[in-house]
């Protein structure tokens, strides 16, 4: 496992042409299986189940999920259990995501949307732990208090690695970008930079700034009312786990101009945000940007078996386990 991700520096036209510097934090290539911001937010909810000397961890996440992917080997490869709770059916558990998961010793529940809708109720969890007694609970995505300081490993690696004025991140459940913010509004007021988050999922209509309140909901006190961050919430897509054909291209063609490989659920939508803020005239000149590369490359697989995708466009999937 890297002790830290590689920075590189990205060249393309958009760059030259605002004269804005744009580098990439490569977050996925800290482990072939948990890399990106899963490592970092697993990292130290492992030691704590570990410290507690408890049996495993359980957790939450759709049939094809990065989270639990990672969480399913992380857990295998420090010899602790794993649960997970699938929103979807038990058929679904054939599929690239969950068939490596079973393989590296994941014991699956499948629920229905109806009941997976009740993973961050009280009453449900306290059932959840009755039946799982010597469990860690950690929530979807792995976004809890002890995600935060993984995260916050992000900010101290760039405080080595370069100087920079936005660090740019995909956000899905929030703890990625609340550890970030934790770190960096623990720096001298003179070296805070701007952290943008741009939003992977759809909010909900009466819920428009539910992603705020998630991230919030996971910072204390001092450092909520730290103004240097912000939500984007119009580079969606359509959706968690939807694009659009266009902007599927457009993340191609990124990738071959840049030689970064990318998927269209989350990091691809941070880059048609880059993009188009900055032919918006966004960043002023001479603006240094830092993308957080979360990983999440293994949900290719996925995709092409939902044929949402042509696979030799895309970087090559892994291959499922031999049965």
């Amino acid at each position: 496992m890297l002790t830290k991700s590689l920075l590189q520096t990205l060249s393309h036209p958009i760059f030259t042409k605002h004269q804005i510097s744009v580098q990439i934090k490569r977050d996925d290539l800290i482990h072939p299986q948990i890399s990106g911001n899963k490592w970092r937010k697993l990292k130290y909810n492992i030691e704590y189940a570990k410290k507690q000397k408890l049996a495993g961890i359980v957790s939450f996440g759709g049939s094809y999920s990065n989270h639990i992917h990672a969480l399913a080997y992380a857990c295998y490869q420090q010899k602790i259990k794993s649960v997970a709770i699938i929103r979807g059916e038990a058929s679904n558990g054939e599929n690239s995501t969950l068939s490596w998961a079973k393989h590296w010793g994941m014991e699956l529940h499948f629920v229905d949307r109806k009941t997976y809708r009740k993973r961050d109720d009280a009453n449900y969890l306290a059932q959840l732990q009755q039946k799982f007694p010597d469990y860690f609970i950690v929530p979807e995505g792995g976004s809890n208090t002890l995600a935060l300081p993984g995260m916050a490993e992000v900010i101290n690696e760039l405080e080595q690695q370069t100087q920079f004025d936005t660090l740019m991140v995909p956000v899905g459940s929030g703890g990625t970008l609340a550890g970030l913010i934790t770190a960096d509004n623990s720096l001298v007021q003179n070296k805070q930079h701007q952290l943008l988050g741009i939003a992977v999922l759809k909010q909900p209509k009466e819920h428009t700034d539910y992603l705020d309140k998630s991230v919030r909901r996971l910072l204390s006190k001092k450092h909520q009312q730290k103004g240097n961050w912000q939500i984007l919430s119009q580079y969606h897509g359509g959706g968690y786990a939807k694009f659009k054909l266009e902007d599927a291209q457009r993340i191609i063609d990124f990738s071959q101009i840049t030689g970064v490989p990318f998927e269209p659920i989350y990091s691809g939508k941070m880059i048609i945000a880059l993009l188009d803020l900055i032919e918006a005239g966004y960043f002023a000149k001479q603006h240094r940007i830092v993308l957080l590369h979360t990983g999440g490359l293994q949900g290719l697989a996925g995709l092409a078996e939902q044929n949402k995708i042509t696979v030799n466009e895309w970087p090559s999937p892994p291959e499922p386990p031999v049965r």
